[in-house]
């Protein structure tokens, strides 16, 4: 039968043959390039682990020296000159966060770095420390953003993460009022675009009876709820992370919260970034124990009390304005020592070290009750989510 088949079909048989040799012609030089493609990840790998035996070298001179592990000013060094020398056609964005996870990996040989975030897991507080220490850190949940200035205050941790400002809803005040009382310094920042999702364990809207979510996360959904879900009650939960957690236990609640928060515990997409504005942003402060080096980026942080006096912020601020330096926020909360005493929060372009800026600040020391430098530190970029 096989050979009669190829008798009374001589014609077609001819022409599946043309195509299958072409097709394999097209596979041999497609699988050519995989195998350029698996030699370069091969040599990759090597490199990666003669760079993580250099890492352990250096992590042997550091203890006899005693010096620091962690060297934040060389890691901000390291990603600027390849991303400056960066030629593409590879992103310079997923550039950034490679290898950021090389450094946090072989970080983590000489000793992981102990960073305290507002938990549970999942938060978005815990997805800006993973964005900006790697995910080879060891993460330690607390559950009160004045508990993270404890931790790192006590040694328990060598840095810690705090929300400051939403681009939406304003500055968490609870973070600013901590800072008075405490002597921790601002290490850096980060900027982290934020995107809700509602999740649930089925991923089907129509089980739905209830949705929990942090009261912020709920506000910058307002507008979506009222459009889409308008009789389902929206609950309030400590967290995002613990929104999810509740959702991860009863088919009939959802939960506003990140993508982390899906993964970790296993939750399905209702629906995809449900936030009213797009292009929301959550600036969050590293806390550490010791100021950090100059790098040519800067911004400074400062607090200050002011004697109650007709023109006595004015007078603060004529220093800046004189000496051209930028001041990119100012805060004012109550002091809650004294009725109507007020503590300002003010953000600034430049480094402590700067000539321009010292001079400023040394200038409106006169005009204050109460002047502290909570820090300088390197701009911080957008991270996309």
């Amino acid at each position: 039968m096989p050979g009669l088949f190829f008798v009374e079909k001589k014609g077609k048989v001819s022409v599946i043959l043309k195509l299958m040799k072409k097709h394999n012609s097209d596979n041999n030089g497609l699988g050519k390039l995989r195998e350029q493609i698996d030699g370069i990840d091969s040599r990759i790998l090597d490199l990666l682990n003669k760079r993580a035996n250099i890492a352990i070298e250096v992590a042997k001179i550091k203890r006899k020296q005693n010096l620091k592990f962690h060297s934040p000013e060389r890691e901000r060094a390291i990603l600027e000159r390849m991303t400056n020398s960066n030629a593409g056609p590879f992103p310079n964005d997923a550039l950034r966060v490679i290898f950021r996870e090389i450094i946090s990996a072989s970080l983590s040989l000489e000793e992981p770095l102990k960073v305290a975030y507002l938990g549970p897991e999942g938060t978005f507080t815990h997805l800006a420390a993973i964005r900006h220490f790697g995910s080879s850190a060891d993460y330690i949940p607390v559950e009160s953003i004045k508990a993270i200035f404890e931790a790192v205050e006590a040694k328990k941790a060598d840095y810690g993460l705090v929300p400051i400002e939403n681009s939406n809803e304003g500055v968490v005040s609870y973070t600013l009022d901590v800072f008075v009382d405490c002597e921790l310094k601002i290490a850096a920042e980060v900027m982290l675009e934020v995107s809700h999702n509602l999740l649930s364990k089925s991923g089907d809207r129509a089980k739905i009876k209830r949705v929990y979510s942090h009261p912020q996360a709920a506000a910058q959904c307002r507008e979506w709820f009222e459009r889409n879900m308008p009789a389902i009650p929206v609950l309030e939960a400590i967290s995002t992370a613990k929104a999810a957690e509740l959702a991860s236990k009863d088919e009939g609640t959802a939960a506003i919260a990140s993508e982390l928060a899906a993964r970790l515990y296993d939750l399905k997409f209702i629906e995809r970034h449900i936030e009213d504005n797009k292009y929301n942003y959550t600036r969050f402060l590293v806390i550490a124990r010791d100021y950090q080096a100059k790098t040519g980026n800067d911004k400074t942080s400062v607090m200050f009390s002011l004697k109650d006096k007709p023109g006595a912020l004015y007078s603060v601020l004529i220093p800046f304005k004189a000496a051209k330096i930028n001041l990119t926020k100012i805060e004012s909360r109550p002091s809650k020592r004294k009725a109507w005493e007020y503590i300002f929060f003010a953000d600034m372009l430049g480094h402590i070290d700067d000539k321009k800026v010292k001079k400023a600040i040394e200038e409106v020391k006169d005009s204050c009750l109460y002047l502290k430098h909570l820090g300088s530190y390197p701009v911080g970029d957008k991270i996309e989510r």
